[in-house]
C-alpha cells in the first residue's frame, strides 16, 4: 500500500497508478453531489444539454454537508452511501468522471464501469465529516441551489484524505479476505 498526493482533476495515468488500500491525499477542485443532483446530471445529458461542471478527470464526493460554521468554508462534511448513485455513475464516468468519494461499496455494474473508463472508486471515513471539513478551504454551490445541503458545490480542498476501495483494474478493497482468514486464523 502506498501514499499518493494527487492534483485534481485526474489524469489517467494518476489513476492507473492507484492500487486498493492505497492513502490518496487530493488537493484541487472536487464537485459535491447525491442521488437528487445525480439524478439532474443524467437528465441534463438525456436532454443534451451542459452539466454544470467539466466532468473530465472530475471527482465527486457524495457528501451533504452540513452549514459552515464561523471562520471554516464547510460544516461537517461526512461521506454518505455511495450505492443510491450506483444506477447515475457509469453515465457519469462515460462523461470523463474519473473519481467518486464516499462510503459502502458499489455495484458490479459500477465497477465494471471504472475498469472500462480508467476510474477509481475512494472512500472517506465515515463519522469523521468534521475532521474531514478543515481539509476544505472553499466551498460554493454551483447548481440545483433548491437541493439545500445536496446542491452541486465546488470545493477547494487541499491534502483530503482517502482510501482506494475500487481500482481501475478491478481490485475491491471489500473483496479482500479478512486478516484473520488471510493469516489461516478463522
Amino acid at each position: 500500500m502506498s501514499e499518493h498526493y494527487l492534483t485534481t482533476p485526474l489524469s489517467d495515468e494518476a489513476v492507473e497508478q492507484l492500487r486498493i488500500g492505497d492513502t490518496v491525499y487530493l488537493t484541487g477542485v472536487i464537485y459535491t453531489g447525491r442521488d437528487a443532483a445525480h439524478k439532474r446530471l443524467v437528465d441534463a445529458l438525456d436532454a443534451g444539454q451542459p452539466l454544470p461542471f467539466d466532468p473530465k478527470g472530475a471527482v465527486i464526493y457524495y457528501v451533504g454537508p452540513s452549514p459552515a460554521i464561523p471562520g471554516y468554508a464547510i460544516g461537517a462534511a461526512g461521506p454518505t452511501t455511495s450505492y443510491r448513485m450506483d444506477s447515475y455513475a457509469p453515465r457519469l464516468m462515460e462523461q470523463g468522471l474519473k473519481g467518486m468519494i464516499g462510503k459502502g461499496m458499489r455495484s458490479v455494474d459500477v465497477k465494471k464501469s471504472m475498469v472500462e473508463h480508467k476510474a477509481v472508486y475512494l472512500g472517506a471515513t465515515g463519522g469523521a465529516g468534521a475532521l474531514l471539513s478543515v481539509r476544505i478551504k472553499e466551498a460554493r454551490v454551483i447548481a440545483y441551489d433548491d437541493l439545500g445541503p445536496e446542491a452541486i458545490r465546488e470545493l477547494v480542498v487541499e491534502n483530503f484524505p482517502v482510501i482506494v476501495i475500487n481500482d481501475c483494474r478491478g481490485g475491491d478493497q471489500y473483496a479482500v479476505p479478512k486478516l484473520e482468514e488471510a493469516l489461516g486464523q478463522s
